[in-house]
């Protein structure tokens, strides 16, 4: 029994299996820490695989020079990529920050190293509701079909137009800034407006010390309005895969 194995066909799975890792390393809800790396590279394997008929069609074979180069164009596209889908993630991230920061909760900082995460209790809990809403929801498959269309949009061993993603990084850091105000816009109302009571309320009557109380009425209020976010929250998710998807593609 023989078995014929194309040299082609392998340089293009090998290709598209690169880009897939680094995608898979940097995009979430792959990137969290508690997947091993070697359980990320063998799903980009069997991903490359199954669209082995797609990477392979039309790949012409190249030296090796033109290979490795090519496998570090194809490296440099999948962390772009996966850049592209974090930064639409970060928004909800930011937006935690912003709630830790208003709400007085930002003393309590601290480090997450499985998700790679810097913040305070509402940073890395909009970070995980983020994640689980995106596994719950079937979110992540949206987002891997999307990765899969690119090989048709780039295919393997072509490049990228770096003046496309360029241009693609730099319009999506403001609007993710501007998301993350726009989800937590009103309880950062409810914060201004508390701390503007509390002043007004200290020069009528500055032998109340009303800064006293300032801190425990405004993490009260974080607690009982932050649920206001919650419900939003799968929408807000849902709409975050939607521009992933549509930005995977739009990267040529």
């Amino acid at each position: 029994m023989e078995l014929a194995l194309s040299m082609g066909w392998l340089e293009a799975v090998m290709l598209g299996g690169v880009r897939l890792v680094a995608f898979l390393v940097v995009a979430p809800p792959f990137s969290y820490g508690s997947f091993p790396i070697r359980i990320k590279a063998m799903l980009a394997v069997a991903l490359a695989i199954a669209v082995a008929p797609r990477i392979s069609e039309g790949y012409q074979p190249m030296d090796t020079a033109g290979y490795f180069s090519a496998l570090a164009l194809e490296l440099l596209l999948g962390l772009l990529l996966g850049f592209l889908v974090y930064v639409g993630f970060a928004a909800v991230q930011s937006a935690g920050n912003l709630v830790d920061l208003f709400g007085g909760f930002q003393l309590a900082q601290a480090f997450d190293p499985q998700s790679m995460v810097n913040g305070a209790q509402f940073t890395r809990l909009f970070h995980m509701a983020a994640l689980a809403l995106m596994f719950s929801t079937d979110g992540y498959q949206l987002v891997l079909a999307g990765l899969m269309r690119t090989f048709n949009a780039i295919p393997v061993g072509s490049g990228v137009d770096l003046s496309a993603s360029t241009q693609t990084l730099v319009d999506g850091v403001p609007a993710m800034f501007l998301a993350a105000l726009q989800i937590a816009g009103p309880l950062l109302v409810v914060l201004f407006l508390a701390d503007v009571g509390i002043g007004l309320l200290t020069r009528v009557a500055p032998a109340i010390n009303a800064f006293a109380m300032g801190f425990p009425l405004k993490i009260l209020l974080t607690v009982v309005f932050a649920g206001t976010l919650f419900l939003g929250l799968p929408r807000i998710v849902a709409a975050i895969v939607e521009q992933a998807t549509t930005t995977l593609l739009g990267v040529n």
